[in-house]
């Protein structure tokens, strides 16, 4: 008899059990209730997350699941390793400190009748951010693609108001953009290949590209695969709904939005280099020089929008977009070592901004919902624990060191000495992103711990902040802190999660 992994059938098991939990949902009326059950699915899975972590870092290995047991070419497979099984813990754990850090915002912003629906589309979302990353075949990839983008939607208008709509209905419009382009390129890539699956998709590019045959179809085809990819990633200048949508959102909402559902689109087009195109098609094609291009523009331009800002949470969805660039601008470096650094960057930003957003968001409700920096004037003495925690994520981003925001920067100046040719614009862009984002982070900082007097109040009145909100953002400090102190065991997972990929 056949014997059976049960560590093979967690990644299924995993996106089966998000899926499972989205539609019992809707059976669940009170709103805190649904809360519970979807903060014990997100333990579950980050547990079974671990699990498969440590079997496959131990046995150095990857492996595919066949959902249905259909052969290729038909057949839908996931695929794990190292790099997806840290990913699906990262996801895990960001999406459970978040959702329990956000979750007075939630009852408080969203009407109670609507909360239950609100759950439903964080399990859905959750279990589309899974798939795309353990998928081992392209139509997985594009459906829970758009499974992404309907749940994105739904959490930015589920607060009901005039701006939320607007900002769900820009979104949506640019979203299903790059979804367009993305299904374009999959349907000639398909048409051309005669496959789906990412192996035998990956053994018909390289035989068509040593052969010289479908060159220009290969190209456009790539091209709208990842043009795709970087609109629904929020790539400069595909940027222009993200300030509207996450300032309008709830907290939690826009938490979720920057730190995790932009990445899994990133997740996908890595898996994309590695396991469909290769390294060097990706080198011969040139897609990676744009790539590399249009972070490092991401890199200065989002600093520079987010240096004009003077609302916090716009702020902060500006920032995102000088962060994605700084992950494209790692992947365009085309080395072992530029992937390895935009990958710890995808941790340490998951970790940072969604901790940012949540303390931001307590900050601004103490401030009767005000987000101007002068209307935040002395908010870290009023609730002192959000304070610490947007100074440690705002210290992060501008890449002090013993946080995880500098291990990254770190890394990608590294990586940029083994491709000469590149170094000293990385160099060059890198210097200049950290001072600009020194420019705006620091007054953020300054002005929430600048004591106000008001006549007749008392300037340091403390407000009460709720347990789970608490333990939520000493967890976030204590993430970001192992990540810039304790690196060397996750930078050693994704170097072995990238060598299995290839």
């Amino acid at each position: 008899m056949h014997h059976v992994n049960l560590v093979h059938n967690i990644p299924f098991f995993s996106i089966f059990l998000a899926m499972f939990c989205g539609i019992i949902t809707p059976l669940i009326s009170n709103g805190k209730i649904a809360r519970r059950v979807h903060g014990a699915m997100v333990l579950i899975v980050g547990v079974m997350s671990a699990i498969l972590l440590i079997n496959v870092t131990k046995n150095q290995e990857t492996f595919t699941f066949m959902m249905g047991h259909f052969p290729a070419p038909w057949g839908n497979e996931l695929k794990a390793g190292p790099l997806e099984a840290l990913m699906a813990l990262t996801f895990s754990v960001v999406m459970f400190l978040t959702v329990t850090g956000g979750s007075d915002f939630i009852y408080k912003e969203i009407v109670p009748e609507k909360q239950n629906l609100y759950f439903i589309m964080l399990n859905a979302l959750f279990g589309a951010m899974l798939a795309l990353v353990y998928t081992n075949d392209m139509f997985t990839a594009y459906v829970f693609i758009e499974i992404n983008t309907i749940a994105s939607c739904a959490l930015i208008m589920a607060k009901g108001t005039a701006n939320a709509m607007v900002g769900t209905t820009h979104y949506l419009v640019i979203s299903l953009m790059g979804s367009g382009l993305f299904l374009l390129g999959l349907s000639i890539l398909y048409s051309i290949t005669g496959h789906l699956l990412m192996p035998q998709m990956q053994e018909a590019i390289i035989a068509l590209a040593a052969t010289g045959e479908y060159h220009f179809p290969l190209l456009v085809v790539t091209g709208l695969l990842f043009i795709g990819l970087g609109i629904k990633s929020a790539l400069y200048p595909f940027h222009a709904a993200l300030p509207g949508a996450y300032s309008a959102a709830v907290p939690t909402s826009s938490g979720i939005l920057s730190g995790l559902v932009l990445k899994s689109y990133i997740i996908l087009a890595i898996k994309l280099i590695y396991s469909v195109f290769s390294v060097e098609v990706m080198r011969e094609l040139k897609i990676v020089n744009i790539m590399f291009v249009f972070g490092l523009v991401a890199m200065v331009m989002g600093s520079v929008r987010a240096m004009k800002e003077t609302r916090m949470k716009r702020m902060l969805a500006y920032s995102s977009v000088a962060q994605i660039g700084y992950i494209y601008m790692g992947i365009g470096l085309a080395s072992r070592i530029g992937m390895v650094a935009a990958c710890f960057h995808i941790l340490a930003h998951a970790f940072t901004k969604s901790m940012l957003f949540v303390c931001c968001g307590s900050m601004v409700d103490e401030c009767d919902g005000k987000e101007q920096l002068y209307h935040l004037r002395g908010a870290g003495f009023r609730n002192p624990l959000a304070g610490v925690g947007f100074t440690v994520g705002a210290l992060s981003m501008v890449g002090v060191p013993l946080f995880a925001g500098f291990i990254s920067k770190l890394y990608f100046a590294s990586a940029s000495v083994y491709v000469p040719g590149k170094m000293i614009a990385v160099l060059l862009v890198l210097a200049i992103s950290m001072i600009l984002n020194a420019m705006y982070f620091l007054p953020s900082v300054i002005a929430i711990w600048t004591p106000v007097k008001t006549e007749g109040e008392q300037t340091h009145k403390r407000v009460s902040v709720s347990p789970s909100f608490g333990i939520a953002v000493v967890l976030f400090i204590a993430a970001n802190l192992t990540l810039g102190i304790w690196y060397h065991p996750f930078i050693h997972i994704i170097e072995m999660g990238i060598s299995l990929l290839q």
